[in-house]
Order: structure tokens, then C-alpha cells, then sequence
């Protein structure tokens, strides 16, 4: 079984981390629970895997393993409708990557992916976003106050922040009891360690983040390399 990130210290403690504030006019805040449309949705990716090809057929699979990692199936569900009509709202996922971290000069979003971050109050569905400078995740839901907040009562997204210069490795890994719940671990150079599971699409996600960072990597020694010469 993977490690899993202490949310309870992690705060204080983790440089990595990061909570956001909702906003009192957010939307999130009135959530609906549109059952009707979460059933079409399931109802939809079922004929789609009894009509498609194997490479459909894993996909769904990928979907039902998703939305089964969470501790309510429905809620996982609608967090995906939610994500989207988020995406769409704003223009895509380039301009909700902006909303909720910002922007460095030159970098681009490359590929953002559903998936959830293994703590140990449970794992925490969100969306995991690379770009050419950082890997980033946000909570789809704003969670409950945690110890380390500031304010009582205060409801915060969950985010986990690091730079390609600051990240070691991204490595694969799985349950050993059972190896098609699939992990991605992502080590800090300074020791950190995050477990990203429940990806609809694993191999392309770890693909995308492999070769993000193998490329900051070669562009680093590059430019390094050409200050030396």
C-alpha cells in the first residue's frame, strides 16, 4: 500500500501544501446533487464499454475504479460534472489552471488529469495539473478546516504545489495485495514523498509527467551547459 500525505500536519510542516480559502460567493458553496444526470453519465459509459473497442473497454474501466476510489461513489461522480462545467465556465482547463495557481512567465499547461491524492484522512479526489514548470493538484471540493488553519469553520481547497526543479523522480507503483490499483509517486529533492491514484488515463499521465521533467531536466543541463561554455 502506498505512504499516504499526513493532512493533519502537512500545513505546518510540508512545503509543499497548500490550502486556498473559499470563496463565500463560490458556487461550490450551493453545490447541487444532480442524480439524474450522474445515472445518464454512468448509464452512458456502460454503453460505450459493451460498444467499443478494448482500448474503450479500459478506459471505462479506469472511470469505474475512479469513482469507486472515494468514499461515495455518487459524490465522485458529480465531482467530475462539476470539474467539467468549471473547464467549460472558464474557457477550459488552461484558464482554470491560471484561476486556481497562477501563472509563471512561459510556462504552459501541458495536460491535467482526474485523479485523487492518497492522505491519510483518505484519499482526496481532484485534478492533477502538469505544466511545463510545475506539477499541481486541487481538490475538486473545498474540504473542511483542518488544524492548521487559521479561521474556525473555514472551508479550504486542498492543494499540493511543486516545482520541476524541486521534484526527484516520478515513479510507478502499485498495491502489492493488488496490483491493478495503480500508484504514482512523486519524490521531492528534498525528500518529500506524494501518492496520486485513481487516474482515469495512468499510463498517459505517467508518461506526461516522466517526460515533463525529463525535459526541465535537459533544458536545465542545456542552459547550464551553455553559461559554462
Amino acid at each position: 500500500m502506498a505512504q499516504s500525505t499526513n493532512m493533519s500536519n502537512s500545513g505546518n510542516n510540508n512545503p509543499y501544501v497548500h490550502t486556498s480559502p473559499l470563496p463565500t460567493s463560490s458556487a461550490a458553496t450551493n453545490r447541487a446533487n444532480p442524480m439524474g444526470t450522474v445515472c445518464d453519465a454512468l448509464n452512458r459509459c456502460s454503453r460505450k464499454v459493451e460498444e467499443g473497442t478494448r482500448r474503450a473497454e479500459i478506459m471505462a474501466d479506469n472511470f469505474w475504479n475512479h469513482i469507486r476510489i472515494g468514499s461515495s461513489l455518487a459524490d465522485a461522480a458529480v465531482a467530475r460534472i462539476v470539474q467539467g462545467t468549471k473547464e467549460l465556465t472558464l474557457g477550459g482547463p488552461d484558464m482554470l489552471f491560471q484561476q486556481s495557481f497562477g501563472i509563471f512567465p512561459g510556462e504552459k499547461l501541458i495536460k491535467s488529469f482526474a485523479c485523487y491524492l492518497s492522505t491519510t484522512s483518505g484519499p482526496v479526489i481532484g485534478t492533477l495539473y502538469v505544466s511545463t514548470k510545475r506539477l499541481a493538484f486541487c481538490s475538486d471540493y473545498p474540504l473542511c478546516r483542518y488544524p492548521f488553519s487559521q479561521q474556525q469553520n473555514q472551508s479550504v481547497h486542498y492543494k499540493v504545489i511543486v516545482q520541476l526543479d524541486q521534484l526527484r523522480t516520478v515513479n510507478p507503483s502499485s498495491n502489492r495485495f493488488n496490483p491493478a490499483e495503480k500508484y504514482i509517486q512523486l519524490v521531492t529533492v528534498d525528500g518529500y514523498e506524494f501518492y496520486f491514484m485513481g487516474f482515469i488515463a495512468y499510463d498517459k499521465a505517467f508518461k506526461t509527467m516522466r517526460d515533463a521533467l525529463q525535459h526541465h531536466d535537459n533544458h536545465s543541463r542545456e542552459s547550464l551547459n551553455g553559461q559554462e561554455a
